[in-house]
């Protein structure tokens, strides 16, 4: 019995072995290149939002169809706007970028609770 009971733990070893051994082999595998690997900070500025104005719905004014407002600084094209008027329980479709955004919605004017506007260059 006691030569089973080694044989056993021989086999479990190994095997632990060639797993690590194979985990060893993947993850060595692996190259990040210089040029793109990095570490940094930096200070993250907000937005100042001026300006808001509701538009109602033409055909139904018990609907939004759009917001609208400055922005400063300016998002810059390759950035992204996107406003909540129920306090970000649901967002509207992406806005417009620049300073002057307008951003389309079909909520009713009953369901707005508040402008939650992000912004991001």
């Amino acid at each position: 019995m006691p030569g089973l009971f080694r044989v056993r733990r021989l086999v479990l070893a190994a095997a632990i072995a060639a797993v690590a051994a194979a985990s060893y082999g993947f993850a060595a595998s692996n190259t990040v290149p210089a040029s793109r690997a990095g570490d940094g900070s930096a200070a993250v500025s907000g937005y100042t939002i001026t300006n808001v104005h509701y538009n109602l719905n033409a055909a139904n004014p018990q609907q939004l169809s759009s917001v609208t407002f400055t922005i400063s600084p300016a998002v810059p094209p390759t950035g992204t706007v996107r406003v909540s008027t129920d306090g970000g329980a649901t967002w509207g479709a992406v806005c417009t970028t620049g300073s002057s955004i307008t951003c389309t919605t079909s909520a009713t004017v009953a369901s707005v609770t508040g402008l939650r506007v992000v912004a991001a260059q």
